[in-house]
């Protein structure tokens, strides 16, 4: 099987990359990867803002596979000021011979998820899914069919939540080409034969760099840049601007790889809010994350919070 950074022959399918590889960062010769969704346009320069930090909580996470193929996730984690403990399992079983996930989760709330997917049967780049809640202490149930498609310079997604009363309609697509974005999202309610939702999003993205703008409902406008500087640091900002309330939010942050198995993020908004993260891979399978948030307009009133991670994986 090739290797990360490999060139990929055009006789490889769309299906063999997801099943194999797992989307590394590869390059590809004579094929195209569909464009992202729209939920996931600027998903770059977001995640230097989320991924690393847990502040206020004291968090675990187990990873486990066993041989028949099922995956285990387990996650807890502890609300430093209420006490609350929550907690999650998710098993998921994937039958690749026909395409076709089983995923489950319950959680603390008493809630139980469960979802039916399958990909590239009916047509390459074609996932249909069934997903469904139950509470049983309150009797609530709600379900939704998912459509998502993807297909070189396209990506499509589609949901219809299960309400006898009259669905919710929900759909966005995503053109691409030559590293440029336009993507659109909406959503349609029926019972009172409206649009709710009319967003529309522009962006350029290459190896290293990503620009992101979107306008919702045409009263709040957002950007964010994403740039990878070097192999060791990466840069991102975030810019959100509120015309009802004329509320602007900017925020830049960052993150350098110390080494292979050390990183350390910084991230500071225009409220004087800076956050801290340090992330330790303690050995093969254990990662150990350190997050602080510090106030920096009530620095001496204090209200600063601290956050500690633990990341297991067998």
């Amino acid at each position: 099987m090739p290797e990360a950074g490999d060139f990929i022959p055009k006789e490889w399918t769309f299906k063999m990359l997801k099943e194999e590889l797992g989307y590394p960062d590869i390059k590809f010769e004579n094929f195209t990867m569909a464009p992202p969704s729209y939920s996931d346009l600027g998903k770059q320069a977001r995640d230097i803002f989320s991924k690393g930090y847990n502040f206020g909580l004291w968090k675990l996470d187990l990873k486990t596979k066993t041989s028949s193929g099922i995956e285990f996730n387990t996650a807890g984690h502890s609300n430093q000021e209420s006490g609350k403990v929550f907690g999650s399992l998710e098993t998921k079983y994937k039958v690749k011979d026909y395409g076709l996930t089983l995923t489950e989760k319950w959680n603390t709330d008493n809630t139980l998820f469960t979802e039916v997917a399958v990909q590239d049967q009916l047509l390459e780049g074609l996932k249909l899914s069934l997903e469904g809640n139950f509470a049983p202490q309150s009797g609530n149930k709600n379900g939704k069919f998912k459509v998502a498609y993807g297909h070189e310079n396209v990506k499509a997604d589609s949901d219809v939540n299960i309400d006898l009363k009259g669905p919710l309609i929900n759909a966005s697509a995503v053109l691409g080409y030559q590293g440029w974005l336009a993507g659109y999202q909406t959503a349609f309610d029926t019972q009172q034969s409206k649009l709710t939702t009319n967003n529309f999003a522009l962006g350029y993205t290459t190896k290293d760099f990503v620009l992101h703008t979107a306008v919702n409902d045409g009263q709040e406008f957002s950007g964010s840049i994403f740039q990878r500087t070097s192999d060791k640091l990466d840069v991102g900002v975030q810019l959100s601007w509120a015309s009802g309330t004329s509320n602007t939010k900017f925020a830049i942050g960052a993150k350098y790889q110390l080494d292979d198995d050390a990183s350390v993020r910084a991230k500071v908004n225009n409220a004087s809010q800076v956050g801290l993260g340090y992330q330790q891979k303690l050995r093969d399978g254990i990662t150990l994350t350190l997050s602080t948030l510090v106030d920096g307009k009530n620095f001496n009133a204090g209200g600063h919070k601290i956050g500690v991670g633990l990341e297991l994986e067998a």
